[in-house]
């Protein structure tokens, strides 16, 4: 069952990857929140490293792929994300901004690892990531009034990437209510937000999910 969840887990998350970095590019904006992506990519790098020093396992050949992916949604950040913000912020300073959030997520990528040592701090800090990821997304939705570079596709595999390791390492090896409990926020939370990509699918949106709100004509008269 260990390996059936591991597996579940990594396709699911090459799956959220590969959606993520197909729907930046078809509506020209990124597609995972960025204060997660920092996160995320800087968890990937340093528990690929870790396991791979280690002889290596699944789960360091799915952490490798998932860095990889993370390259390339981190290029469709620093290439379209700046038609998200206002026009009054500059170019170098959307920039300066957004590699500051990939230094935050290593430092407290390597905070987890001092504090928890390198057995706890990847389970900790995932399933902390995840539930604030859950969230953003949502936030996504809402900032973007509608699915402008979402999709079921990836809100469904988040919510089953994130489940299957929240049975293995909260039941299937020990009770472990800290995980199971986050575990269950996020199961909630990935729901909610499928809900919301179901429910735009059925309601005209007030603006369209291929334009950014940056791009959009100023009304006349």
């Amino acid at each position: 069952m260990s390996t059936g969840l591991t597996i579940l887990s990594g396709l699911a998350w090459t799956i959220v990857y590969i959606e993520a970095i197909r729907l930046g590019f078809k509506h020209r904006t990124y597609a995972m929140p960025v204060a997660a992506l920092g996160l995320n990519i800087a968890w990937e790098t340093i528990y690929a490293a870790v396991e791979i020093s280690n002889g290596g396992s699944i789960q360091g050949v799915s952490n490798l792929v998932w860095a990889l992916a993370d390259v390339a949604i981190v290029y469709t950040f620093f290439r379209f994300g700046r038609s998200e913000l206002p026009m009054l912020v500059p170019r170098w300073l959307f920039v300066t901004w957004g590699a500051g959030i990939l230094v935050v997520g290593y430092v407290v990528q390597w905070l987890f690892i001092v504090e928890f040592g390198l057995y706890l701090a990847p389970r900790y800090a995932a399933f902390l990531q995840n539930a604030l990821m859950s969230g953003l997304f949502i936030a996504f939705f809402v900032a973007r009034r509608g699915a402008r570079g979402q999709s079921l596709t990836l809100g469904v595999a988040k919510w089953l990437g994130t489940l299957a390791p929240t049975m293995l390492f909260g039941v299937v090896k020990g009770f472990d209510p800290f995980i199971l409990g986050l575990g269950l926020i996020c199961s909630v939370l990935d729901l909610a937000y499928i809900g919301l990509l179901v429910w735009a699918r059925r309601v005209p949106l007030t603006i369209s999910p291929t334009v950014p709100a940056g791009e959009r004509a100023a009304p006349q008269g």
